[in-house]
């Protein structure tokens, strides 16, 4: 396997897992057994928007005969309710510690599927599949999985690297706009966080990547993975440097749990990095200009930079609810520059509703 289309994830200074790039999904049954994953017993974990369309078509790329579970598709469904029903499915086929989970599916399936593999019979291996932008860009690299709880985002769950990761933007053909823009919403990110570059790259590639360029998005997933993996290695459990990839995230959460999950992510994510890098500005820290091209920078990529129907107090106090609140202190990701991003403790709350009145769209504005 040449190196051009492998990127290596390190743990402790060792190789942990690879990322291979392929143009469809021909190269999956020689990246299984590159990596000694073709004689495994496999459960496919997919969903039911993504097992229509390729569930068949995958399994018959391992050798063997996978099994194919279908959990109900939606953020609404990723809960321990569902987790134990992929348990039951384990257990009532007798899969054991020598079996593989393959998810194949968006940011939900790759964190259920990764959760269930950190549980079942203490741990197995499992391998992500990711079909979505979101989860290629983002969410299948560095071993966060979880469920959410009683509404609240990925409260529960565990770190767990996949034995391996296979993306191909042949999945993004069937992929619907609205979601196509929320995956771009978490590369974005990578480009503000840690490299302005690759952030104006991105805005000189704007029309090949909305015209999904293969070529294109293929060289988009590996820098947006190559900042990723530089972060999460350095900092495998998120005590420091991996805070940096929640920019946009703490109001963004916020407004995602307070519309009850009608948003998509990588909206709620877009509106959080706009929240986030108003505060810069008002701190001083980003000029008028870098805050204003970031914001409308959004725009042309499909995703929102106000929203309606906000109740900012509300939001404010389940911004306090996030998993990254730290010993009572909310842990703010600002800017001090346009790929230089650094953990904040000292925000306070006018200063959060100041960034929420920010991104509420009124009837003034109309």
């Amino acid at each position: 396997m040449s190196e051009e289309n492998t990127l290596t994830v390190l743990q402790g200074g060792k190789p942990c897992y690879d990322i291979v790039y392929e143009k469809d999904l021909s190269g999956l049954t020689k990246a299984l057994k590159d990596h000694g994953l073709d004689t495994r017993r496999t459960a496919i974990i997919t969903d039911t928007n993504v097992a229509p369309l390729y569930a068949q078509q995958v399994a018959a790329l391992f050798p063997g005969k996978p099994l194919i579970y279908a959990i109900p598709a939606g953020e609404e469904n990723k809960n321990l309710t569902q987790i134990q029903e992929i348990y039951r499915f384990l257990i009532e086929n007798h899969f054991d510690r020598s079996s593989l989970l393959a998810a194949l599916g968006g940011g939900v399936v790759g964190d259920m599927t990764g959760f269930a593999a950190a549980t079942y019979l203490r741990g197995i291996d499992f391998i992500q599949i990711p079909t979505t932008l979101l989860a290629q860009a983002d969410s299948s690299i560095g071993g966060k999985t979880g469920v959410d709880f009683a509404g609240y985002k990925n409260m529960v769950g565990a770190f767990c690297m996949p034995k391996l990761v296979y993306e191909t933007p042949a999945f993004f053909q069937t992929l619907d706009g609205r979601q196509f823009a929320s995956g771009f919403a978490e590369v974005m990110k990578h480009g503000l966080i840690r490299d302005e570059d690759y952030y104006v790259w991105l805005l000189d590639h704007m029309y090949e990547i909305r015209d999904r360029d293969p070529e294109t998005l293929t060289k988009m997933l590996r820098r947006s993975n190559e900042i990723k993996k530089e972060i999460v290695e350095q900092d495998p459990t998120e005590k420091g440097q991996r805070m940096l990839l929640n920019f946009g995230h703490t109001i963004g959460h916020a407004v995602e749990k307070y519309k009850n999950f009608t948003l998509a992510h990588g909206e709620c994510v877009a509106l959080g990095c706009v929240a986030a890098s108003f505060l810069s500005w008002k701190r001083g820290l980003l000029s008028k200009e870098e805050y204003y091209e970031i914001r409308d920078m959004f725009v042309p990529f499909g995703l929102p930079i106000s929203v309606t129907d906000i109740d900012r107090e509300e939001v404010l106090r389940l911004s306090k609810s996030d998993k990254k609140v730290r010993d009572g202190k909310r842990n703010f990701i600002l800017l001090r520059s346009v790929g230089d991003a650094f953990v904040d403790q000292t925000v306070t709350d006018e200063e959060v509703l100041a960034a929420i009145d920010e991104i509420t769209w009124t009837e003034e504005e109309a």
